[in-house]
């Protein structure tokens, strides 16, 4: 039975299918539309990896085929395949969007959705309707994502704006349309079935006779689901859109320039993905000052305005040439990162609130509502018994909340169903749909009483404070951390009180000022988080 997705769900594909050979549809009509359904494949900076990753009616496959435009079918507006096993390094996500061509918005559309379908089998549909957006004319659908392993979410965003809009967005250009004889879309490419298979399909997407004596194997083979009853024939690609090579008008393609570092940190190498990192996290522009002079005020010839960042651009100076690496950043995702210092989280997606530290509002957009959330007598009691009492607001709309707090750095934990163990004091913000809990240490000693943390599980994301940038180290069974600097550690770990205090030391004066340590023990994956400051 395929699983029901809402806006902002996410799981990962070996979760939901053993396969990675997979059909992807998508289904979307209104009165009078027509559509555009095209796939990005977008890099770690969330921009175009390369215009041959632009999946659309005029580029209908990627160069290793692991993308493929297969048309209409099975009630399908458009339909793709897609071999994550093929997908080449570079490509970090696949973006599924829908733009209408010509005049119309995204509220006037009926009951749409996207579905993966593995082995003939639906696995997963996230549905939608026009209620959900009002005058955007393209939306984001869905996301296949790489966080260490592949992964999917339903992602239900609209963007103002068509396909141009869309494409300059993901770091792409749009040239002029050339007047040209309207060019008839290829046939869908047929399908030969896996090696496995005594006899070939008589077309694409007939599912194959059942044989008694064949032995299933681990992971579904690809398959379109089976036809449905005929359906009113969709009108689509009325204006074809053309996608030019991202390269300045006039002129000769400058040599791509290395990827910058984000803003305030050295180019480095990324930490560990469980801790602080945030799937196709984009980076920001070069850094002011980088660019070559222009005359004072003068806007660069031919430069539109809202230029992505990764588009190679005139040089020229001016006001927005200085606010360019400052400008919000958009990926998408539920909760984005500004900088190390800022975070956004978008209300609309996902449809739970955010709980967050009072006064850690910076601002908001859209129309968001705060509340004071108490933890009631009992909370209140135990709270301030432990230490771990957190003064909360509740935020609730439908907008974008930028969150941050005396200029710590923030790490958004991503929990599917796991834990992980945390001081009140380095919490700013998390989903409501977290459980959280107050958890004791065993054992005695520690300077300041900190006997007790903040334990969070179930599904959903908690924003961690940091006094700098952390150290995300294994559980060992020789870890020891210094009880004052220790940030967070994973909820399966084994925590217990180390003391170096010894009788004969004691009778010299002076000592270390390392007598308490914590000791972490656990199974393999377990990891704790030290930050660069003694608290």
């Amino acid at each position: 039975m395929a699983r029901e997705f809402q806006r902002g769900h996410k799981a990962k594909i070996s979760d939901l299918t053993p396969g990675t050979d997979l059909y992807v549809g998508v289904q979307i009509s209104g009165p009078g539309l027509t559509f555009d359904i095209s796939c990005f494949g977008l890099d770690a900076n969330e921009q175009l990896s390369d215009d041959r990753y632009f999946i659309f009616f005029n580029q209908p496959k990627s160069p290793e085929e692991s993308i493929q435009l297969l048309g209409t079918q099975a009630g399908d507006t458009e339909s793709f395949r897609v071999t994550l096993d093929r997908i080449p390094a570079n490509v970090h996500k696949l973006s599924f969007t829908a733009t209408i061509d010509g005049a119309g918005q995204m509220s006037q559309v009926g009951p749409g959705y996207i579905r993966i379908v593995a082995g003939g089998e639906e696995v997963v549909r996230y549905a939608f309707t026009g209620s959900e957006f009002t005058t955007e004319r393209a939306v984001m659908l869905g996301d296949f994502y790489l966080k260490d392993v592949w992964r999917f979410a339903a992602v239900g965003q609209g963007f103002d704006g068509g396909l141009d809009a869309l494409l300059k967005n993901f770091g792409g250009e749009v040239a002029e349309e050339a007047p040209a004889a309207p060019q008839q879309q290829a046939a869908a490419p047929s399908f030969a079935p896996p090696p496995q298979a005594t006899a070939p399909a008589p077309s694409f997407g007939a599912p194959a006779a059942p044989q008694a004596s064949q032995v299933p194997q681990p992971a579904p083979s690809f398959g379109a689901p089976a036809a449905q009853a005929p359906t009113p024939q969709q009108q689509m690609h009325a204006a074809p859109t053309i996608a030019a090579p991202m390269a300045p008008m006039g002129g000769t393609v400058p040599p791509p320039a290395p990827a910058p570092a984000p803003y305030g940190q050295p180019g480095q190498p990324p930490q560990q993905p469980q801790f602080g990192q945030v799937p196709g996290q984009p980076v920001p522009a070069a850094p002011y000052g980088q660019q070559a002079p222009a005359p004072y005020g003068q806007q660069p010839p031919g430069m539109p305005q809202g230029v992505p960042q990764g588009v190679p651009q005139a040089a020229g100076a001016g006001l927005q040439a200085a606010l360019q690496p400052y400008k919000e950043t958009a990926t998408g995702q539920r909760w984005t990162p500004q900088n190390q210092q800022l975070m956004r989280v978008d209300l609309t997606m996902g449809g739970t609130p955010v709980l967050a530290r009072q006064g850690s509002m910076v601002m908001y957009q859209g129309k968001v509502d705060f509340s004071y959330k108490g933890a009631g007598f009992a909370g209140r009691i135990v709270g301030n018994a432990t230490g771990q009492e957190m003064q909360l607001m509740r935020c609730t709309g439908r907008g974008q909340v930028f969150l941050a707090e005396d200029g710590s750095h923030l790490h958004a934990i991503e929990l599917q169903g796991d834990g992980i163990c945390v001081s009140a004091e380095s919490v700013l913000a998390f989903d409501e749909s977290l459980q959280h809990e107050v958890r004791r240490i065993e054992g005695h000693g520690i300077p300041g009483g900190a006997l007790f943390t903040m334990q969070f599980q179930g599904t959903g994301t908690v924003i961690v404070k940091t006094h700098g940038v952390p150290v995300v180290l294994p559980v060992t069974p020789t870890t020891f951390a210094d009880c004052n600097a220790i940030v967070a550690w994973s909820s399966a770990s084994q925590v217990i009180i180390s003391s170096q205090v010894r009788l004969r030391r004691n009778a010299y004066p002076g000592h270390s000022g390392e007598t308490v340590n914590l000791q972490f023990r656990g199974a393999p994956g377990n990891f704790i988080v030290v930050q660069p400051y003694e608290v």
